[in-house]
C-alpha cells in the first residue's frame, strides 16, 4: 500500500492513537484531549476517523480544538517526528463530504431535496456554526441558483476567517496505514472484494457490513479500525476490526483507543 493525495502512511509509528466520531462535542474531546496528552509517548501517531462536524453543539470549537492539539503535540520537545503531516491525521467522514457538497449545493441538479437530506443527517449544527441557519439554506434553496451561490459564499467566507479551518479541511485524507501495513485506518466502512486505492465513497459511507464480514486480515492488514457506526451499535473491538463509536453527538461519548503496531490494544479512553 503506498501513500498519496487520499491515502496517507504512518511511518515509524510505534503506537497509534485513534479517535472516533466527535461529531461536534468540543466538550468531550476538550475532555479527552486532556487524558490522552498525559499518555503519549515519543513515536506515537494519532489518526482522527473523522466526523469531526455535524449533530453535536459546538461543531466550530471542536474544529478550533483539533487544531490547538495538533499543534501542541507536534511542539512536545518529548516527540519524535518523521513528518508532521503523518504525525496528527485527520480523516473525512461522512459529515467532512457532505459539508464539502453542501458548500458547492448550487450546482445540484435538486438543492432543495439535497439540502433536506443533509439537514436530516444533521449538517443544520455545521450551518449554525458557520454563522447561518438551515431555514435560510432552505429559504435560498426555493429562490434559486444566485441566492444559493450568495449563502454558500458567505459560509466559505466564515470557513476562510476562522484560523486553520480551511487548512484542516484540505488536510483531509480518505485512510490512513502503517508503513508495515498492519494496520488500517477509515472513518466507516470498507469493501473486502476490492483494494484499498478503489474503495470510494464507502470509507465514509458504508454501514459497516464490510467491517462485521471480516474473518481475516484486509490486503495484508492485522486490524482494519473504523470511528463510525450508521447502525450506532457502540465500540467493538475484535481480531481483525475495531469500530470506536461511543454515539458522540447523539448522547454518547468520544473515544479514543492506541495499538501497538500488531494491532493489539494496548490504552482506551473517552469523554
Amino acid at each position: 500500500m503506498r501513500d498519496g493525495t487520499s491515502i496517507v502512511v504512518l511511518r515509524a509509528s510505534r503506537r497509534v492513537w485513534a479517535v472516533g466520531a466527535i461529531h461536534g462535542e468540543a466538550d468531550r474531546l476538550e475532555r479527552l484531549h486532556d487524558q490522552l496528552w498525559s499518555r503519549l509517548r515519543p513515536g506515537d501517531r494519532i489518526v482522527y476517523l473523522g466526523n469531526h462536524l455535524g449533530r453535536g453543539p459546538n461543531v466550530r470549537r471542536a474544529v478550533d480544538e483539533l487544531i490547538r492539539f495538533r499543534r501542541e503535540v507536534i511542539a512536545r520537545p518529548d516527540f519524535i517526528l518523521s513528518d508532521h503531516v503523518c504525525d496528527v491525521v485527520h480523516l473525512r467522514g461522512a459529515q467532512e463530504e457532505m459539508w464539502q457538497k453542501l458548500l458547492q449545493i448550487q450546482f445540484s441538479l435538486n438543492p432543495r431535496e439535497v439540502l433536506s437530506w443533509m439537514l436530516r443527517q444533521g449538517a443544520a449544527a455545521t450551518i449554525e456554526a458557520y454563522g447561518s441557519h438551515e431555514e435560510q439554506g432552505m429559504a435560498a434553496a426555493r429562490d434559486g441558483v444566485r441566492a444559493l451561490m450568495r449563502w454558500t459564499a458567505a459560509l466559505r467566507s466564515q470557513i476562510q476567517a476562522a484560523e486553520g479551518h480551511s487548512a484542516l479541511a484540505s488536510s483531509l485524507k480518505h485512510a490512513a496505514v502503517t508503513d508495515d501495513g498492519n494496520l488500517l485506518f477509515v472513518s466507516a466502512d470498507i469493501a473486502p472484494e476490492r483494494p484499498l486505492h478503489a474503495q470510494g465513497d464507502v470509507l465514509w459511507w458504508g454501514t459497516g457490513a464490510g467491517i462485521d464480514s471480516l474473518d481475516d486480515s484486509f490486503s495484508g492488514c492485522r486490524l482494519v479500525v473504523a470511528g463510525y457506526d450508521r447502525r450506532g451499535r457502540g465500540v467493538r473491538i475484535g481480531r481483525h476490526a475495531a469500530v470506536l463509536d461511543g454515539g458522540a453527538g447523539q448522547g454518547g461519548t468520544v473515544v479514543a483507543a492506541c495499538f501497538d503496531p500488531m494491532g493489539a490494544l494496548v490504552d482506551r479512553i473517552e469523554a
